[in-house]
């Protein structure tokens, strides 16, 4: 669904180790509370690595070194030291909030996953209704599979489906096909209350018509949520070194607005600039992001945001997987660990909160990041002058204006 951006630097030795007292002492900010904290896992594997894909992900090859199989004993021990080594910086806290990512976590058995969140549950005080989502692919599906990660403690998934055209699929390098992911999306609906669908657009050689054609099979299974991604070219894939032709600015711009115009039919709110919901079933752990919510990444290349009273600050986690599990095993997971400058925190919530549709209130600009708003007023002032906001004495919401230039009104931000 969401992945938190994974720089590359800061991967050649173990950031320098704190105690929580480094954290804790006085500072420039004055945050009056914590926000929710959230838990992210990453797992590192797939299948086959997707030439648009810029997440940190390794193709699996099944050697003699590995046994056949992915090291889950292993990566879950590692991760479990990786847990128990951040838990001072979270103590007291409680997690509203679980995402496995990927990678592809579906590689991973029932079992493990089932270990996973038992090891998680006697290390972390969860809420009672702790939403616990994971990624799952249609070509590393069994039958039953699904309900047996929901029988581990996965009470949301979110299926990597990217279109239901295998001409599309193709080119996209997916290793599943049309009739492997209405199967999976088929199972995820009878498995789970709550399901997520990854719906990619724009793709290479997509017509209005086919784009169309997939949202009218992915809303013939009801899903309560669909996560839709513009495809772009990014750096360091293999698109970008041989990019494919894909449609103009313009037919993207009709294909999202008809995407809009589709879900909206079927009941769907867009909540978020790339999330449409059935009422109710928003998800919690990638809203809690968009509100500069809190959020501890363990797991090769996991990122963390985390408060406290007088600071915010951000973590990195060692990229290659198996240099993790060797620095985590050893107490040493994290590759990089800064302090968010002052004058960076305006720009690194608005790059968050005008996602929503809702925007956000001034009062938690306030408290999320200990500054006053005369530290946003003079970008306010200009994105209203634009029209691209509006807002009132408690809150302030992109307009459908600010929507569609989102990038324009994320950068009035910017610190000078």
């Amino acid at each position: 669904m969401v992945h938190i951006p994974i720089t590359p630097q800061g991967d050649t030795e173990p950031a320098v180790v704190r105690d929580i007292q480094h954290y804790m002492r006085p500072g420039l900010l004055q945050l009056p509370s914590l926000p929710p904290l959230s838990l992210y896992v990453h797992l590192p594997w797939c299948l086959k690595k997707c030439p648009y894909c810029d997440f940190n992900s390794h193709e699996f090859r099944a050697g003699a070194s590995t046994g056949g199989e992915v090291p889950e004993q292993r990566y879950i021990d590692a991760l479990m030291a990786d847990l128990e080594a951040g838990l001072p910086l979270v103590w007291g806290r409680s997690v509203h909030s679980i995402f496995i990512g990927g990678g592809t976590p579906s590689l991973f058995s029932p079992a493990a996953i089932d270990r996973l969140i038992g090891d998680i549950r006697a290390r972390l005080r969860l809420e009672p209704d702790c939403e616990i989502t994971m990624e799952a692919n249609p070509g590393t599906f069994e039958t039953d599979r699904f309900r047996a990660f929901r029988a581990a403690g996965v009470t949301r998934l979110s299926v990597g489906v990217q279109s239901f055209n295998d001409q599309h699929l193709k080119a996209l390098g997916r290793v599943h096909d049309r009739a492997q992911a209405m199967a999976a999306v088929e199972e995820a609906a009878a498995a789970f209350d709550t399901f997520n669908l990854d719906i990619m657009y724009a793709l290479p050689g997509q017509t209005l018509p086919e784009l169309e054609q997939d949202l009218q099979t992915a809303l013939a299974f009801k899903p309560p949520h669909i996560s839709i991604y513009h495809l772009t070219i990014e750096p360091n894939t293999y698109f970008a070194k041989f990019p494919p032709a894909i449609p103009e600015d313009d037919q993207a711009y009709a294909m999202l607005d008809r995407i809009t115009e589709m879900t909206g039919q079927a009941g769907m709110t867009r909540y978020e600039i790339s999330a449409y919901a059935q009422p109710g079933h928003q998800c919690f752990h990638n809203t809690n992001y968009w509100q500069f919510g809190d959020y501890l990444g363990i797991g090769a290349g996991a990122h963390s945001k985390l408060s406290f009273a007088h600071r915010v600050v951000r973590q990195v986690r060692f990229r290659d997987p198996a240099r993790y599990m060797d620095n985590a095993l050893a107490g040493h997971a994290v590759a990089q660990d800064d302090e968010v400058r002052r004058a960076d925190l305006p720009f690194e919530y608005m790059l968050n909160a005008l996602r929503l549709r809702e925007g956000f209130a001034l009062q938690d600009f306030m408290a999320r990041t200990g500054l006053p708003l005369t530290a946003i007023a003079k970008g306010l002032e200009a994105a209203e002058r634009k029209g691209l906001i509006e807002r009132d004495m408690a809150r302030v919401r992109p307009t459908e204006r600010g929507f569609d230039f989102l990038s324009d009104l994320q950068e009035l931000f910017l610190a000078d």
